[in-house]
Parts: structure tokens; C-alpha cells; sequence
């Protein structure tokens, strides 16, 4: 069968736990290594992923998407690391909040921001892309994506057509969005004149 008639499948992993020790939302600051747990969860997600052929593996910028990653690569030889912008951290105005003041928003980093922020339509636009440029690169084979909690809550949201609300994500996170966990996501090849089409 060809290449462009087999479906496509991206693996979307969160990265692990992160070393942070002033419990503040971090967001795009700078730094903020794995923690030794997130090691073990970037191996853990390794180990998952081994047996499987993959084409090529994607990080979003932040340290420790790529610490996760690379974790990941070692699996695979002969593989470089990609970097996307497309799969970054959301842009927030939160960054370096404490815990404390972002639990009394319940993680709500959308209502009430100026608009220069990312709204989830904006953070599921820019995830909705990447996934379109993978297809097209690597037709009917497998990728891998390491990427932050949100991204993959609204690709979740999305795919089940659950229109997006802080309560609905939250639920998200509840039902195993944990860090170092690993989504697929099986996209149709595409039809002519058709755009790919998400395995439910």
C-alpha cells in the first residue's frame, strides 16, 4: 500500500516532572530541568516507544521538553532531534506566578488576559499545524512529539468534539494527562481534495 493511503500516527508525549523548587508556574521561563522523577518518566515513555519504528521526533523548545526527547532518542539511532516552535509552551502572562495564586484561578490561564496571549483556539491552531506539516512530511509512518499538558488536553478535546472550558480540560488532566504520559493520535490518510481525517 502506498505510503500516502496509510494512516499517519503522532505520539504526543508530555514532558516529565520538572525540578522546581519555588513551585511557581514556569511556563516559557528559561530553564527548569527534569527533576530525577522526570528522568524516570522520560524513560518510562522511552521504554514505551521503543519497539515502535519511528520516522522522527519533534520537542517543543523548553528544556524540558528536549531533556524529555532526547531521553526518547536514545531509543532510536540514526534519528535527529527536531525542534518545533508550533509544540512550545502557551503564551501566558502567568509566567512565574506562584502555585498558590494559579490554584485560585484553577489553572485558568485564558480569562481575562490581554489579547497579545494565547487563547486555547490559538494554542490548538498552532498544534492543528504542526500535525498537518508531520503528515505531509512523513506520510503513513510514525512521530513522535514531546510536548506541555495543555497542547495535548485541547488535541484531546478536540478530536472527541468537547468544545474547550477550564472545567472540561481539568477533567482532561484528571483522566491521565500525568507528566511523561504518551497520547496517540491516528490521522487518516487524506482523500483528494479532502484534509486528513483524526481515528477517533
Amino acid at each position: 500500500m502506498r505510503p500516502d493511503k496509510i494512516p499517519t500516527t503522532i505520539y504526543f508525549v508530555r514532558h516529565g516532572h520538572v525540578r522546581n523548587p519555588n513551585d511557581v508556574y514556569y511556563g516559557r521561563l528559561p530553564g527548569f530541568p527534569l527533576s530525577e522523577e522526570g528522568l524516570h518518566q522520560a524513560a518510562a515513555s522511552r521504554d514505551a516507544l521503543a519497539g515502535i519504528p519511528i520516522a522522527a521526533i519533534y520537542s517543543s523548545p523548553q528544556l524540558r521538553a528536549r531533556q524529555t526527547a532526547r531521553v526518547i532518542l536514545s531509543a532510536h539511532e540514526g534519528l535527529a532531534l527536531n525542534i518545533s516552535e508550533l509544540l512550545d509552551e502557551v503564551y501566558s502572562p502567568f509566567d512565574g506566578y506562584p502555585h498558590s495564586k494559579m490554584e485560585e484561578r484553577n489553572w485558568d490561564i485564558y480569562s481575562g488576559v490581554d489579547r497579545k496571549y494565547e487563547q486555547p483556539v490559538d494554542v490548538l491552531r498552532r498544534i492543528k499545524q504542526f500535525i498537518a506539516e508531520a503528515c505531509k512530511e512523513y506520510p503513513g509512518q510514525h512521530i513522535v512529539a514531546v510536548t506541555h499538558g495543555d497542547n495535548v488536553a485541547f488535541i484531546k478535546l478536540w478530536n472527541q468534539g468537547i468544545p474547550y472550558s477550564p472545567e472540561e480540560k481539568q477533567k482532561v488532566y484528571r483522566e491521565g494527562l500525568t507528566p511523561g504520559s504518551i497520547r496517540r493520535l491516528v490521522i487518516q490518510a487524506a482523500r483528494h481534495g479532502q484534509s486528513p481525517q483524526f481515528a477517533r
